[in-house]
């Protein structure tokens, strides 16, 4: 299985960290858009974006994780996550940070999320939801056991996830 690096981050101004990363990486983004942005290096391998949101209280990193070839390997990775005993959360088919996604996620110890995901296509629009006048792109927040997912609905148990009514594509199980 191929994987690349993928690490976003919270900014408060995309033009000036646009022009660092720029300078930095030596490398043109792949997708710029109002209040994202996206480079997809070879060397290293690295998927890296920039969200412009507040993060005076979670602060400046908004996820990791590894962008894989196909939905097998999203699908595989999950299968694995879960036989070590990690709860698994499904997005597929959702539209996120511009473009429609096969992923899944999961929460370390202390709440940072990681995600898997293999981008199906490009897309206008930032998420499958919009919470007022904030687009949400789905599952970052740390979903604690038993705990509702503000973007899905989804409810995670330790042994299980289970879907009410999701408005991000999300799936169960």
């Amino acid at each position: 299985m191929t994987m690349r690096m993928h690490v976003a981050i919270n900014v408060t101004e995309l033009e000036s960290s646009l022009a660092f990363y720029k300078a930095f990486f030596g490398a043109e983004p792949t997708k710029v858009r109002e209040n994202y942005a996206k480079f997809e290096l070879e060397d290293p391998q690295l998927h890296f974006s920039l969200n412009v949101r507040p993060y005076e209280t979670r602060g400046v990193l908004n996820h990791m994780g590894f962008q894989v070839e196909n939905t097998e390997a999203v699908l595989q990775m999950k299968s694995r996550l879960q036989a070590t005993g990690l709860v698994a959360l499904d997005e597929m088919n959702t539209t996120c940070c511009y473009a429609v996604q096969d992923k899944i996620w999961v929460h370390d110890p202390e709440g940072n999320a990681w995600e898997v995901f293999y981008t199906k296509e490009d897309s206008e629009f930032e998420s499958a939801r919009v919470s007022g006048d904030e687009s949400v792109c789905c599952v970052t927040p740390a979903v604690e056991q038993n705990e509702q997912s503000e973007c899905c609905s989804v409810t995670v148990s330790a042994a299980e996830t289970t879907q009410s009514t999701g408005g991000c594509g999300c799936s169960s199980k």
